[in-house]
């Protein structure tokens, strides 16, 4: 089995979620004792959060293809980026990156695709949902990717001023339902979870919707690469 990088602390919540799902996966798939080989870099998040709300994606990509290149020197064979919104500097973190890159979005469209659907609701950052890296790839794919036409600040503030930091309130929760079943009238089919945090806020025992956790998706992508 291959040793995956894993590039992680956006936010630390997330990604201690992805190292659960990663040796839970391998041991499924293994059995016995076994757990995934691993290398985390977990950056600080508070820098990176500021180069976000300043629109400094350069100096962000620069971060994360450092620490991706890290990584690998360290021994990774594989590399994941525990985030959604920061696969918007995919390209500068792959750019002379001397390993394969597991793209979040990929086994996201895989598993809807699937599973027989064509029209999705998106949510995630107001990164995700707004610009367009992350619905033109699902586009591409063949997927209509419907976002929510209101509350979008409201949706990203429970993120970024509760998910992140473990806090966990039902009032939140409410307005995530509803921001699924407005999609659901809107005409989506299910919703992806687009944010590595929702998934500790909705799953399919509280959404309108069938729900894609991107966390545990690619997870269980990174797996599958490690052990081709």
């Amino acid at each position: 089995m291959k040793t995956i990088g894993l590039i992680g602390g956006m936010s630390w919540e997330s990604t201690a979620h992805y190292y659960r799902v990663l040796n839970q996966e391998t041991a499924a798939r293994l059995g016995g004792l076994h757990s995934a080989p691993l290398l985390i870099h977990s950056v600080d998040f508070a820098p990176i959060a500021a180069m976000q709300s300043a629109g400094d994606w350069d100096g962000a990509g620069a971060i994360l293809a450092q620490s991706a290149k890290t990584l690998v020197a360290a021994g990774a064979e594989i590399i994941g980026l525990a985030t959604n919104t920061m696969h918007i500097v995919a390209d500068t973190i792959t750019a002379g990156l001397d390993a394969p890159f597991v793209h979040i979005a990929d086994p996201t469209s895989d598993a809807l695709l699937a599973d027989g659907f064509e029209t999705v609701g998106l949510l995630g950052t107001r990164f995700t949902m707004e610009m367009g890296f992350y619905r033109e790839r699902l586009e591409a794919r063949g997927l209509k990717v419907l976002i929510p036409e209101v509350g979008r600040t409201n949706l990203n503030g429970i993120i970024y001023e509760e998910l992140c930091l473990g806090i966990i309130r039902e009032q939140s929760r409410k307005i995530y339902v509803d921001a699924i079943a407005q999609l659901a009238a809107r005409g989506a089919q299910a919703v992806i979870l687009g944010c590595t945090e929702i998934g500790m806020l909705i799953d399919d025992s509280t959404s309108p919707l069938p729900v894609y956790d991107t966390t545990d998706l690619h997870a269980k992508a990174l797996i599958t690469a490690a052990l081709a």
